[in-house]
């Protein structure tokens, strides 16, 4: 009797135990994790070697189906033998590039997963965000490029582009059939389908869009959605997708119509290349989980471009940053012979704020072009102050003078609010402003805290204008904020931005002349007088490119701690700043363009799909190379001069400032299509040479490694600088190391080159050889010997050219840091 006692109190404490752990497993605050498991995925079973030359699987193959079914299987047994029912939602499970899944679970029930048999790698999830006309004709290609490949109406043809990012506009032009030139292309390598759903009807995917595909599952789990804006289909309602889609790969001469304003008409790098869509993005959230099944689906359909305008906003915590999730999903990419190309970032210009790492994914950084939009304010005096604004001018363009009007001299008096700079100098709020004032006025709004802080916008000082019937409104700088950045947007009201503080000075010097104060300091009569000019009219004469501000900068780096990587970040600079490009009219995130069908837009996410357009192009013509020989061409035949033979100059932290950009603002330089099309060598790196690479990384966890990837270390490059990339980056040189680089000759005809080394600062160079002959597909080596001579602890720059005798020039950025002599 004692011992059943026994027995049932045992029984009891141990279903008790459970329930607690049951329970408690529910209090914790779920997280999204991401686990790979042992065993290889779809695309690379009983596939030793990397597959090369574009080939595809063949997911809709008897056997692809019947591996899927087994990994599949595989990740619900080791849920349902590892966590407590009931504790877990499986959210994905990736089969086709990776093999694993994302789990919507509490921290404790991670934690027994990774402890779990067959779990290789568990990382919890991180949010994504987005990397926020005229760019063809600036980069050569209607004239070049194109004219090579048959035309607008060939450009791009038979290559598929795909986008992970916010869906598409499917109504909008860019992306119509085109009856009158139908598609001849075989895209039979290609196998997407079309998901239909709000805002997107079965006709959507036309020819043009071939593919459009959405995941949702992680922004479901993350974050309570708002379905107004949320949609559950491949429609864009943010507008990001669609300009990215339509920079790349959007039909060409769209005419560009804003405010029934004609602006000229948008083209696509490669108009012809078609379009696979993978919305990821939500206007609530973005999770890493999305992403991930975004691109292991891609890959899976066939893609032979990836385009990320996407990206995560910080390094990794736990790895370093060439084996997080995301980075390892673009090795798998890249192994099934993608072309991955993604946004080096917005956080410059600060060093190392590129969230672009791995040397598998080109980066893009971004600059201006040779296009600027000015507007203006015409006082009284006869001065006139450039402005920025996308705006009509006021009523008689110029000729007819408003009276101007200060919003601080124009407050309510008799209102009930509080006197805090969003209501009496930011303009926020129309009961804050005296209508008799400011009705048919030009008003001056001043950047304030509001602004600072970010809770004041252009969009209510538009309906301030709209409700209280302003003439016109102008947002000037102010001294104790300094200077801002402003970027040309279209105003549905008269409107202009003076963003620097000695031109808002002589604004405020103007005013207070012709503004006339009694003792108490209010006035009794407004006789300054102004009118806003026109800053629709785009003009054609600035420096470019230029690094933009925002651009984010190298050096790579490999940890949260931020020490250097020997990889060159960002790899390459392109058009990404005031772009012209498809929109949606709904615009959820950006109110003020909300029923617009072009939006002009700025960030790494307009350069990154410039950069996607020419690889497809080079694609086209070449489709037995490799995405790292597209990655080469573009890269040895990119610019370092500005369109006045100068070196490219990078915007700095002060507002205006230039300085001359090194290779950690602009990659190797500025991208060349006509000559990347006709590189003459390029520079060749597979799966197996990445993961030597990583296995070469001083101190690097190799069981980290084999747990990213799949794969155990079994060779060493001996330094992670001679991995064969077109750039040499060496982040702590002691004394003396050589690297080697291998070329191939892409060209028809052989060809005799000459080297020649420029070394960085501190460093001696020899070249060995130092010319060579080599004959159409034949591969060369060439040593690098470079010597340490002075101890700067910096980096400094400095290439290697390879002059061929048929015209072709080869360069090689070197960027190298010093640090030891002895």
């Amino acid at each position: 009797m004692a011992n059943g006692v026994a027995a049932l109190a045992a029984s009891s404490s141990a279903i008790l135990l459970l329930s607690m752990s049951f329970i408690a497993s529910f209090a914790e605050e779920r997280a999204i994790y991401l686990v790979l498991m042992e065993g290889e995925a779809v695309a690379f079973n009983g596939d030793s070697l990397p597959r090369q030359h574009g080939r595809k699987f063949d997911p809709k193959s008897e056997a692809s189906k019947v591996h899927a079914k087994k990994l599949v299987d595989s990740h619900d047994q080791v849920l349902q033998s590892t966590l407590e029912t009931g504790s877990y939602n499986k959210l994905y499970s990736f089969t086709n590039v990776l093999n694993g899944f994302a789990v919507h679970t509490a921290p404790s029930q991670a934690t027994k997963l990774k402890h779990a048999p067959g779990i290789k790698l568990v990382e919890r999830d991180r949010r994504t965000k987005l990397m926020t006309t005229y760019t063809p004709q600036f980069l050569g290609l209607p004239e070049g490029v194109w004219a090579q490949e048959g035309g607008e109406r060939n450009a791009g043809e038979g290559i598929v582009i795909g986008f992970v990012d916010t869906g598409i506009n499917p109504s909008h032009p860019s992306f119509a059939y085109d009856l009158v030139n139908p598609f001849t292309s075989n895209i039979s390598h290609f196998s997407g389908a079309c998901e239909t759903g709000p805002e997107f009807p079965p006709f959507s995917c036309n020819g043009k869009i071939v593919s459009a595909k959405l995941f949702s599952a992680g922004a479901q789990a993350a974050a309570s959605l708002n379905a107004s804006v949320d949609i559950l289909s491949p429609s864009d309602t943010v507008g990001h997708g669609s300009h990215v889609a339509s920079t790349a790969a959007g039909n060409a001469g769209v005419p560009v119509v804003v405010n029934g304003l004609y602006y000229g008409r948008a083209s696509g790098m490669a108009p012809r290349a078609r379009i696979a869509v993978y919305k990821a993005i939500y206007p609530t959230v973005g999770t890493l989980a999305d992403v991930v099944a975004a691109i292991d689906q891609a890959v899976s359909d066939g893609v032979d471009i990836l385009t990320l305008s996407i990206g995560l906003d910080e390094p990794p915590q736990d790895t370093v940053t060439f084996l997080s999730m995301f980075d390892i999903a673009m090795l798998f990419a890249r192994r099934a012979a993608i072309f991955v190309v993604q946004a080096a970032g917005n956080q410059g210009p600060g060093p190392s704020t590129v969230v672009s790492y791995s040397p598998w994914a080109v980066g893009a950084a971004s600059s201006r072009i040779d296009r600027r939009y000015i507007g203006s304010l015409l006082l009284g005096n006869g001065q006139n102050i450039s402005g920025v604004g996308l705006t009509a001018p006021s009523l008689g363009n110029g000729s007819v003078l408003y009276k101007l009007v200060l919003a601080k001299d124009a407050v309510n008096l008799k209102g009930a609010f509080p006197r805090t700079p969003p209501y009496v100098e930011e303009c926020q709020y129309p009961e804050a402003l005296d209508p008799n004032i400011v009705r048919g006025s030009i008003v001056i709004c001043t950047f304030s805290a509001g602004f600072s802080n970010e809770t004041s916008t252009l969009t209510a000082i538009i309906d301030t204008a709209r409700t209280l019937g302003f003439m016109g409104f102008v947002l000037v700088a102010n001294p104790s904020y300094g200077d801002f950045i402003a970027q040309p947007i279209p105003y549905s009201v008269s409107g202009t931005l003076i963003p620097k503080v000695a031109d808002a000075k002589i604004v405020s010097q103007y005013y207070e002349q012709q503004t006339y104060r009694d003792a108490g300091g209010f006035v009794r009569e407004f006789n300054a007088r102004a009118a806003i000019g026109d800053g629709r009219v785009a003009s054609f004469c600035g420096q470019a490119p230029i690094v933009s501000r925002f651009s984010s900068r190298g050096p790579d780096f490999i940890d949260i701690n931020k020490d250097p990587a020997d990889v060159l970040k960002p790899d390459i600079l392109a058009p990404g700043h005031e772009i012209w490009a498809a929109w949606s009219p709904m615009s959820a995130l950006d109110p003020i363009l909300s029923g617009y069908n072009f939006a002009l837009l700025s960030g790494t996410s307009m350069a990154a799909p410039h950069v996607a357009g020419i690889a497809a192009l080079i694609k086209q013509k070449y489709p037995s190379w490799t995405p790292s020989m597209i990655a080469s061409a573009i890269s040895t035949t990119a610019s370092k001069f500005d369109n006045n033979g100068e070196l490219i100059r990078a915007e700095g932290s002060d507002v205006g400032s230039l300085y001359s950009s090194t290779y950690f603002d602009s990659g190797a330089g500025f991208v060349s299509p006509s000559r990347a099309m006709d590189p003459g060598l390029v520079l060749s790196s597979e799966f197996e040479d990445y993961i030597s690479f990583l296995c070469s990384i001083p101190n690097i966890d190799r069981f980290a490694i084999r747990a990213a990837t799949g794969v155990w270390c079994s060779r060493s490059l001996g330094l992670p600088a001679n991995l064969n990339l077109p750039s040499v980056t060496i982040s702590a040189l002691e004394r003396s190391v050589t690297v080697r680089r291998s070329f191939k000759n892409v060209a028809t005809k052989p060809e005799t080159y000459v080297s020649l080394a420029i070394p960085p600062n501190g460093t001696t160079i020899t070249l060995n050889p130092p010319w060579f002959a080599i004959a159409p597909e034949e591969t060369q080596d060439l040593d690098i010997e470079i010597n340490a001579i002075q101890s700067t602890n910096q980096f400094s720059f400095g290439e290697i050219i390879l002059t061929g005798s048929l015209n072709h020039i080869v360069r090689i950025p070197l960027s190298i840091r010093p640090v030891s002599t002895v």
